[in-house]
Parts: structure tokens; sequence; C-alpha cells
């Protein structure tokens, strides 16, 4: 789940990677950083989250070797696009993916991005079985130019939501934000 506020993207993954019935670990961080300014949240099988993930951030590093010049969370937002839509035809990634980032001149954008390669500039988001619920959460709650405290809070009736509601124990949580100062862990 994520949610842009006043000058920063927050966002919030559970910690467990599980398979069927099967709950490998709890403390897996789902939302990987792919430069100073930009998270990366992904829904999916292990190997196909990792392995994009990867991809776009080594892409976005030679990019920036070659030109000089870092992406913009625009600019990457339409290349993992492009990455999944040219992917589907041969070997499809399996993956959701929630974009967030910090340019300077723009602010804070928040991408949303399925499977299928589409894509939409959102103020929130939310990926997989949870959507059910937090959606009508953040439909609720969310307005324009909301804090961090704010955002923390929304993200812990999301939270409250998904321990009462959901079927799968997800005990533990992890939430990072990025702004003008980059990105860290809340």
């Amino acid at each position: 789940m994520a949610m842009k506020g006043d000058g920063f993207v927050m966002m919030a993954a559970d910690c467990s990677s599980a398979r069927s019935i099967l709950v490998f670990s709890t403390n897996e961080d789902k939302i990987k950083p792919l430069d100073e300014f930009k998270l990366l949240a992904q829904s999916g099988p292990q190997c196909d989250t990792a392995n994009f993930a990867e991809y776009i951030e080594k892409n976005m590093a030679l990019y920036e070797l070659n030109n000089d010049l870092a992406l913009t969370t625009h600019a990457t937002a339409n290349f993992m696009r492009r990455q999944l839509a040219d992917a589907m035809r041969k070997a499809p990634y399996q993956t959701n993916i929630l974009l967030g980032g910090y340019d300077k001149g723009a602010g804070a954008s928040l991408y949303f991005m399925d499977a299928y390669s589409a894509l939409a500039k959102v103020n929130f988001g939310v990926h997989g079985h949870a959507s059910s619920f937090l959606l009508s959460v953040f439909d609720r709650e969310w307005k324009e130019g909301m804090s961090i405290e704010e955002s923390k809070a929304v993200i812990k009736m999301c939270i409250a939501e998904l321990n009462t509601r959901f079927l799968i124990s997800q005990p533990n949580f992890i939430i990072k934000v990025v702004d003008a100062q980059g990105t860290r862990i809340i």
C-alpha cells in the first residue's frame, strides 16, 4: 500500500514471504530503494519481483552512467511499463508495482502498475487481495496535503483493517518514506 502526501510518498508492506499454506519468512522487505529518491513496492512471486526490481535498478544506474543524468520518477515509471510490456510477449513478469519518488521541481509522485503494464499516476494505491479491504479506507481517509503523521495514522488504520478482516496472518509491516531528504524507514 502507498499514499502520496505533502511532498512525500509513504509506502507500507507486510514482511511475510509465503506461498500457498507455507510461510517462508516474516522479515522480508518488499519495498526496494531504486536510488536515493525512488522506492519500488512489488507483489507477486518472489523470483519475478526480485528479478524485475534488480533489472530496473541496474538499468537505471547504467542510464545515469551513460548519460550523466538520473531518470525522473515519471521516466522510471514509463521505462518500467515498457519493460513489462515487452516481457509480456516473451517471458512475463508476474509482478504488480507501486513506484514512489521525489523529484526536484516536480515534487512527490506515486505510480500504480499491474502485471499487464497498465500505468497510472495515483494519490494512493494497493495491490493484491488487500485492495478489497484497503481502498475503501484510503477513499475515506486520504486528502490532499496530508502530513507524515496523518499518513502514518491512515497506514495504521489500514494495518488494523487487515488484522481484523484479512484471512492470512501478517504479523510484521515495514513503512518507508521518500521525500526531499531521500528514502528512509519510519
